[in-house]
């Protein structure tokens, strides 16, 4: 029984390390927001009543938030279709290796590694309507001028443009190694059978990669859902809410209208979908556990 207890203990040493900033960065700071989300407290006073469920009643009757909602939707679907795509196709250009390639990986993997609000700030002077890079291209191609971040029915894709262009790189690089170990002996079987280029690559490539690109949804869905740098930095939400996603809606009402009730009520639907892609990431990951 000592032993056990021992043996318990010397445990508990080796996990406490990683455990302590598991609890004060992570679980008690969620914990502290489902307390926050039942009372009125407006950030700045020191007393706050409860008011139970009324905010999640009161978010859940503000068409603001279903807005916000259908605005996550579209930049989640918006930022992820793309990022797969181009991401699988850009590997499949650069899977074999020339003079230069290391370079253009490079180019193309750095978005990744720079600062959101860098992007962004860059990606306002792109998207200028009278002096911006965007319009001079597309003036050049002979197509109308747009207002990009100053109109809302094209606000949107502007921010998805510059996420996905920032995205991409990084999905490219987790295909190029996916595609570097897909056995050989299953392209050579399929040539053997008649199969042509499309065939292979429908039939070996893809489900080869599948856990990859599975895997790759859930972050980049992840990922969407945390998007704040580049709204606050190109649009602010707006214009007239066409950007405001959930997470946008949180900082407004936290730190703009001083109602972090209503704003953690935010945060915990938020955490609600995000356990939710975890728990379907954790059970659809034992389909592909023997690759």
């Amino acid at each position: 029984m000592k032993e056990k207890i021992k043996e318990a203990g010397c445990a508990w040493l080796f996990v406490l390390p990683a455990f302590i900033p598991l609890m004060v960065f992570w679980i008690y700071p969620i914990l502290r927001s489902f307390y926050i989300s039942f009372t009125d407290w407006d950030y700045m006073s020191p007393t706050y009543n409860f008011v139970f469920f009324d905010n999640f009643i009161a978010l859940f009757k503000d068409q603001r938030f279903y807005d916000a909602l259908w605005n996550t939707v579209v930049f989640t679907l918006g930022t992820l279709i793309p990022t797969i795509i181009l991401g699988l196709g850009l590997a499949l250009l650069l899977q074999k290796s020339f003079k230069g390639s290391g370079i253009i990986k490079f180019i193309l993997f750095s978005p990744w590694i720079t600062p959101t609000v860098a992007v962004s700030i860059v990606w306002t002077w792109i998207y200028d309507p009278g002096t911006g890079i965007a319009n001079t291209i597309l003036n050049f191609l002979g197509v109308p001028a747009l207002q990009w971040i100053k109109s809302s029915q094209t606000s949107m894709l502007a921010v998805i443009l510059v996420t996905v262009w920032k995205s991409l790189g990084y999905a490219m690089i987790f295909y190029l190694s996916a595609l570097e170990k897909v056995p050989k002996e299953l392209y050579e079987a399929s040539g053997m059978d008649g199969a042509k280029w499309w065939q292979r690559f429908r039939d070996v490539t893809l489900p080869s990669i599948s856990p990859t690109t599975f895997f790759l949804m859930i972050i980049t869905m992840v990922n969407s859902l945390q998007a704040y740098d580049q709204i606050q930095i190109l649009t602010q939400g707006g214009p007239s809410g066409s950007t405001r996603t959930l997470l946008y809606m949180y900082y407004q009402l936290g730190f703009e209208e001083f109602n972090m009730g209503q704003a953690t009520a935010i945060a915990i639907v938020l955490i609600f979908i995000t356990v939710l892609l975890s728990i379907i990431q954790f059970v659809g990951s034992k389909k592909w556990v023997h690759y």
